[in-house]
């Protein structure tokens, strides 16, 4: 299982700290991934876990970071410079294999190599 929480109303330039607690994973196995989704958009990666490599969409742009908790299974994604387009409903989920990447003008975290899907949690960037 996958849990996604921590999000919540943060102000622009603000920070929020996500996490995904995991059951019946051995994280080193797995690679974690992190998906958001607005309204009226269409869902996009936002960074995976596996071992110790990880993804970073481009966008990012080190604002995000994220960190496995082998002794916790958990995964956390911290956010930084928090601004209104990432409101998004964020939620993780894992692979079996590795963070797989669909090359291309911008790769994209492949979403259709992931095995598991976690329910969200709400991040809103408002003044």
């Amino acid at each position: 299982q996958l849990q996604a929480s921590g999000g919540g109303l943060v102000q622009p330039g603000g920070s929020l700290r996500l996490s995904c607690a995991t059951s019946g994973f051995r994280l080193d196995n797995y690679a974690i991934g992190w998906f958001r989704q607005a309204p009226g958009k269409e869902r996009e990666g936002v960074a995976c876990v596996k071992g110790s490599g990880t993804y970073y969409a481009d966008w990012v742009q080190g604002r995000f970071t994220a960190v496995s908790d082998n002794a916790k299974s958990t995964v956390y994604l911290k956010m930084n410079n928090l601004q209104p387009e990432d409101t998004a409903v964020y939620f993780c989920t894992a692979a079996e294999s590795i963070c797989a990447v669909r090359p291309g003008p911008r790769p994209k975290l492949d979403y259709s190599n992931m095995d598991y899907f976690g329910k969200g949690t709400l991040v809103t960037v408002s003044s």
